[in-house]
């Protein structure tokens, strides 16, 4: 397993002083909502948004951070114009410079890495390379810089701790352990809301459909994600990443009731699991203490009446974007940045009703066949990597899938 740091952390006493990179998705408003409960022990340094200008603007107001982000460089003036007349104004910056920035700032202890996909990379490793405790909410970083970001953190001793709920749940069941003693890892998965649509109805999945997922609240291009099961692909590639194991050490299962996260199996036949309500805030308010505890918002679960769980094996017929996750961990190179990459296309192509759902799979499947596997190894060929991939799926889907 990829070493944990502590020597960043502040000491029990301290106020950590918190950085949220996508501060307006789920994650970062789950984020605000531990930190507010527990206002002796975290200050909120700063914030950054994509587009949501009005909900940041509500964040600023009641949590003041010194600095606040505007991605979307043509709403930064629109942004700073809400602060008229206000006594209270922090510090704004704009673009990928002021993302960097604010997951960089020296006051800052931790950063909160929940930036959707590919965009939130370079800030991710920037806060890696600033020595901050990493949470890792954005698998996509892990999944496109692979070794760069996992190396950044060791050789600045960053703290990098996984929000994902299956990761957090692998690294809280292996707690303790030896490597050695580890079998495998189990991630489980809820199977999304078309675990048991008959499979000819596939073609005739709505966005709207696609993103009502039964357990979870997220946005909708993780919901997509979930349905497809690429959300699920991209984790067992994060989890070979951050536990340092191969595609045939991690199993997945269907688990649609979404209580127990992952398992951890050792070479004695014991199962390790952890059991929680799903909701994001049990992981993030873990990684925020860590290697304490404090309260999340959620109660505990009560066995009693909690009912019968299901496991079921996954059907890769019914869901093909977990099989080419592990087709581009097999291939190695740049492929993981190709699945990404192209995934993140087709997927915002499906919510604007430019392909089907089925059709998905169909589009990642050409990019890895058709873009060259490289090794790339820094961030600039990654990033270079990621956009030819986004430029050659967009051709595709313009010339070969697109309906008239």
């Amino acid at each position: 397993m990829v070493e944990v740091q502590t020597s960043s952390s502040p000491a029990p006493s301290d106020v950590a002083h918190v950085s949220i990179l996508g501060a307006t998705g789920s994650v970062g408003v789950n984020t605000l909502d531990v930190i507010e409960r527990h206002e002796a022990k975290f200050s909120v340094t700063a914030l950054t948004a994509n587009n949501n200008i009005d909900l940041l603007f509500d964040q600023c107001l009641k949590f003041h951070p010194e600095v606040a982000v505007v991605a979307n460089e043509d709403l930064v003036d629109q942004f700073s114009a809400k602060f008229n007349g206000s006594s209270y104004k922090p510090d704004i910056h704009s673009g990928n410079q002021g993302l960097e920035l604010a997951a960089s700032l020296s006051e800052v202890d931790f950063v909160m890495a929940a930036i959707v996909g590919a965009a939130g990379l370079p800030a991710t490793l920037a806060a890696a390379r600033a020595g901050k405790r990493t949470l890792l909410a954005n698998k996509e970083a892990l999944v496109m810089s692979g070794s760069l970001l996992i190396n950044a953190a060791r050789s600045h001793a960053a703290e990098l701790l996984p929000i994902d709920s299956e990761h957090n749940a692998v690294f809280q069941c292996l707690s303790g352990s030896n490597e050695c003693d580890v079998e495998r890892i189990i991630l489980t998965a809820s199977g999304g809301p078309f675990l048991k649509l008959p499979l000819d109805e596939f073609a005739a999945v709505t966005p709207e459909q696609a993103v009502a997922h039964p357990n979870w609240e997220m946005g909708k291009k993780i919901s997509v994600d979930s349905a497809t099961m690429m959300n699920k692909g991209l984790e067992i590639i994060e989890a070979c990443m951050l536990f340092e194991k191969n595609a045939d050490e991690i199993e997945v299962v269907i688990h649609p009731q979404s209580i127990i996260h992952s398992l951890v199996a050792y070479v004695d036949g014991s199962l390790i699991a952890h059991l929680a309500y799903p909701d994001m805030r049990v992981p993030i308010a873990h990684a925020l203490a860590w290697p304490q505890r404090i309260q999340s918002g959620i109660g505990t679960i009560d066995l009693a009446k909690l009912g019968p769980l299901e496991f079921h094996a996954p059907d890769r017929n019914r869901f093909p974007c977990l099989q080419l996750a592990y087709q581009a961990l097999e291939a190695g190179g740049s492929a993981a940045i190709i699945l990404n990459a192209a995934n993140e296309v087709a997927v915002a192509s499906f919510l604007h009703s430019e392909i089907r759902f089925t059709e998905i799979p169909q589009v990642i499947d050409q990019a890895l066949q058709h873009i060259a596997h490289e090794n790339v190894l820094e961030l600039e060929t990654i990033l270079a990597k990621d956009q030819e991939t986004r430029t050659y799926t967009r051709a595709y889907i313009e010339q070969s899938v697109r309906p008239s």
